[in-house]
């Protein structure tokens, strides 16, 4: 299999599925270079110790990819300033795989790679997304998907066959829910979550790693202010900061409180639905926030044809067509329908809830004068005119219904 494939650039995590991979490469495509790469998009500790078990399983080195800011800035912020959401799925493994894709077709061109290798199942989304990326960025590349190859054929036998191999794995048979963590979300599957019907033990210690159940948060409320220019976060409590340390601290705010957390049946783009855990503190808050300013800011046209593009925005990056003329075509529409939407969002949190306090804007389209109870300056007996046009395509039909035409 694959002789003449000498060097392989793979998709490494060091999780389970690419911690068997590069054994397995090894031994089934003629013994050819590993070159194990990471992207860095926000997971912290997952990325310690990865270079040491790469190199003892067999990879000839580890490049690490920092590309936080390059998902945050480019792909996360459109998505906020869009309000894209799929299926109340704020995108979090979507939104990272664009990046790290394009940084191994980009890798394995410099390295003169023969194939790129992920670790993706034959039965999910990231398949998709890392091999569309791969293709724009580095067309007839071979891509090597081990799971639409193996004889493997669950995650228990994976341990099988990573202790057979002597790699070490952080995970056991009882804990084994496959999991994406990134700066953005963690993700919860498999195991009791298969079954729909299995209630979440948000309370079990170490289920939860991004914050806590809504139950053990706090008794007292936690007030936090967020400071938007033209719809992208610029500010927290004040503070001027870049958008993915504004991520940081609503992640560790909002965990702190019960925030973000969701459990949903999702329709894949393979054609299964799925049913996963998620945890976006950060996330949830921003969009939350957002929301709040873009109600006082955009004009009701341009925020109802938007919210019906947002469905399609979302369905592009879950569907792994970020790099594509349609995104950049939307991307555009979202940042000009977002040119107003500055201002300052004051939120209260309280044991799983947003609730908003204040909202702000130099940009604001709201009056108190027109919309007042009180004396104002509005005409009410314009209203006559207006409602008698509206209304006179229903008079007709009634009319013709009656005979009276």
């Amino acid at each position: 299999m694959g002789k003449d494939i000498k060097k392989i650039v793979l998709a490494y995590s060091g999780g389970l599925d690419t911690s068997i991979i590069i054994p397995w490469l090894k031994e089934n495509y003629n013994d050819p270079e590993i070159i194990a790469v990471s992207g860095n998009v926000g997971q912290a500790d997952e990325l310690e110790g990865l270079e040491e078990k790469a190199l003892a399983t067999g990879a000839s080195k580890l490049i690490v990819a920092d590309l936080v800011d390059e998902m945050v800035d480019e792909i996360i912020i459109p998505s906020l300033k869009m309000g894209a959401k799929y299926e109340k799925y704020l995108l979090g493994t979507a939104f990272a795989r664009p990046v790290i894709g394009k940084k191994l077709a980009e890798i394995a061109l410099a390295e003169g790679a023969d194939a790129v290798c992920h670790g993706a199942t034959g039965k999910g989304n990231d398949q998709v997304r890392f091999e569309l990326a791969i293709k724009r960025f580095a067309p007839g590349m071979k891509i090597i998907a081990p799971w639409r190859e193996w004889d493997i054929k669950s995650r228990d036998e994976e341990i099988d066959y990573a202790e057979a191999h002597n790699v070490p794995l952080k995970i056991s048979r009882e804990t084994n829910y496959s999991k994406d963590k990134n700066l953005w979300h963690l993700s919860h599957e498999g195991l009791d979550l298969e079954d729909p019907a299995n209630e979440p033990n948000y309370e079990k210690p170490g289920f939860l790693e991004m914050g806590v159940s809504p139950l053990d948060a706090p008794d007292e409320p936690t007030y936090i202010t967020l400071d938007f220019e033209q719809g992208a976060p610029v500010a927290f409590n004040g503070e001027r900061m870049k958008a993915s340390e504004i991520i940081l601290r609503l992640n560790e705010v909002g965990g702190a409180n019960g925030i973000g957390i969701i459990d949903i049946v999702e329709n894949r783009l393979i054609g299964m639905k799925d049913r996963g855990v998620y945890e976006t503190p950060g996330g949830t808050i921003l969009y939350f926030a957002h929301e709040q300013l873009e109600m006082l800011t955009v004009d009701k046209e341009t925020l109802h044809v938007k919210q019906k593009l947002a469905v399609d925005y979302a369905d592009l990056i879950y569907n792994g067509k970020w790099y594509s003329p349609l995104q950049e075509a939307l991307t555009a529409f979202a940042n000009k329908s977002n040119e107003y939407v500055t201002g300052t969002v004051r939120l209260k949190l309280y044991k799983g809830n947003i609730i908003p306090a204040r909202t702000t804007s130099p940009y604001s389209l709201y009056s108190e004068d027109l919309v007042t109870f009180g004396e104002s300056d509005y005409d009410q007996n314009q209203a006559e005119g207006f409602i008698n046009l509206w209304g006179l395509p229903t008079m007709v039909q009634a009319l013709r219904e009656q005979g009276r035409l």
